[in-house]
């Protein structure tokens, strides 16, 4: 579950992906399956939450890790990161990395 937390110190990933209309089911699908089944039995995996747009043009998915180096280590992980190229065949996206710096309720 996602924990937005100052205290807890997670890195944070934040991928906003660009998308054409009649693919973003076929993105959502892709990263559902990739997070689903590989991802989130990567060591260090915290939680994700995976977003579309009303409009149809992006998917964005806020995913937690304990480290950053957790999340580099799935990246160069070629079994926990193989749908990230089919996605990119379909999507352009724009990753960013954060910490929490401040939650209001």
């Amino acid at each position: 579950m996602i924990t937005i937390d100052v205290k807890k110190n997670y890195f944070t990933l934040i991928n906003v992906f660009t998308v054409d209309r009649p693919n973003q089911q076929k993105l959502v699908n892709l990263l559902t399956q990739a997070t689903d089944g590989r991802v989130s039995k990567v060591p260090g995996f915290i939680a994700a939450a995976l977003h579309q747009s009303i409009d149809g043009t992006k998917v964005t998915m806020y995913a937690q890790w304990e480290s950053q180096e957790h999340y580099q280590q799935m990246r160069s992980n070629p079994q926990a990161s193989a749908n990230l190229d089919e996605a990119l065949r379909i999507a352009s996206f724009d990753p960013g990395m954060y910490e929490v710096v401040k939650t209001f309720n």
